[in-house]
């Protein structure tokens, strides 16, 4: 006989009814912890297959950029020497090629010849005064102290000589002066160079030192770099230079002399840099304003591939690999840039591992897989 035997059947129902019940609540609030535990677990972040590198030691060029103008290493003036006549001819053209001695103007040469032909009409005349002066002289010298000339008279004579040597002479410098304003009608180039400039024109009136035009003595430039005065100090003058001409081409040049003072407004000064003569015109011409750096030679310098650089709001990081395979953003300073690499100045040792690959991907503290 079994013990629910005895058990109302009434009870019986009630009881199995609380205990399904509370059995149906018992498995819900015990289920409710396992949900939570479930919800409360975070996603493993999944690591980045990443490669890496260390920093190398490298001779590289020091250089100091700057800017300035091209100007011609010596620019000649070439001017009228006699004035109040007309300029006949200007047979050269600016970026003309001209040699030492090469016509370059012609001034009106009417007015002068006829003064030089009066001034050598002076000294013949001057000549035959003189003939008969010296005649007079020579006969007074012979009588003189006799009754046929006095002393007072032979001295005249005498006189007379030396006047009308002194004609002579002052005819011939005439002649020599006017024969000087004859050969100035023909204005000759000072010294080779290129036309640079023409101030005057065909026909015009031309006065003693009006310009006529200007040269660039021996076709030679210059680059006048504008460089910190603080940078001054580490030029010597013949050091490597080079400029970018607009339109790309490389010149390489060298430096001739330093400025010896600093301009005051803007604390930079001058370095003069000589720059080949087969430049000038094609691809440099002076006036131009141009790009170039100054080499100050190699040194050594710690170096990474540029992909290993973040460049993130004006700062520069790479990522360290860390012993227990994560990386480390750090801070590092950057200086000069060749081909694709980049100088590590200040943060990174050279015994360093950092991340050489997809660092755009990563954070501070990221778990990272090597590339086997």
């Amino acid at each position: 006989m079994h013990a629910l035997d005895n058990v109302h059947p009434g009870w019986l129902g009630r009881f199995l009814g609380l205990a399904l019940v509370f059995g149906l609540s018992g498995q819900a609030v015990g289920a409710q912890p396992a949900d939570e535990s479930s919800a409360s677990a975070k996603p493993t972040k999944p690591a980045l297959t990443v490669t890496t590198t260390r920093p190398e030691i490298r001779d590289w060029p020091r250089t100091i950029a700057a800017t300035g103008n091209l100007a011609a290493w010596r620019e000649v003036v070439v001017g009228a020497e006699i004035g109040g006549e007309r300029l006949v001819a200007m047979p050269v053209e600016i970026g003309d090629q001209v040699e030492r001695g090469q016509l370059l103007a012609r001034i009106d040469s009417d007015s002068v010849t006829a003064d030089l032909e009066q001034a050598r009409a002076a000294v013949a005349e001057s000549e035959a005064l003189l003939a008969e002066a010296r005649a007079d002289a020579g006969r007074a010298r012979q009588s003189r102290g006799t009754p046929a000339l006095s002393a007072q008279q032979a001295d005249q004579y005498l006189s007379a000589e030396q006047t009308a040597l002194a004609r002579l002479t002052a005819a011939h410098a005439r002649v020599r002066a006017e024969e000087l304003r004859l050969s100035r009608t023909q204005v000759l180039a000072p010294v080779a160079g290129i036309v640079a400039s023409l101030s005057a024109t065909q026909g015009a009136l031309v006065q003693a030192g009006d310009e006529l035009l200007r040269l660039i003595r021996d076709n030679r430039l210059e680059w006048r770099a504008e460089v910190p005065a603080t940078e001054l100090a580490r030029l010597q003058p013949g050091g490597p230079a080079q400029v970018l001409a607009p339109d790309g081409t490389p010149v390489n040049g060298q430096i001739r002399r330093i400025a010896p003072t600093v301009d005051p407004r803007t604390l930079t000064g001058l370095v003069y840099v000589d720059l080949p003569t087969e430049t000038t015109g094609r691809p440099l011409r002076a006036g131009m304003f141009v790009r170039g750096v100054l080499d100050l030679g190699a040194s050594p310098a710690l170096t990474l591939p540029q992909s290993a650089v973040l460049m993130r709001e004006g700062f520069a990081y790479v990522f360290r690999l860390e012993p227990d395979g994560t990386v480390a953003q750090t801070k590092v300073g950057i200086d000069r840039r060749l081909d694709d690499r980049v100088e590590i100045t200040t943060g990174l040792e050279a015994t360093a591992e950092v991340v050489d690959s997809g660092v755009g991907f990563l954070a501070d503290g990221d778990l990272v897989r090597l590339v086997e």
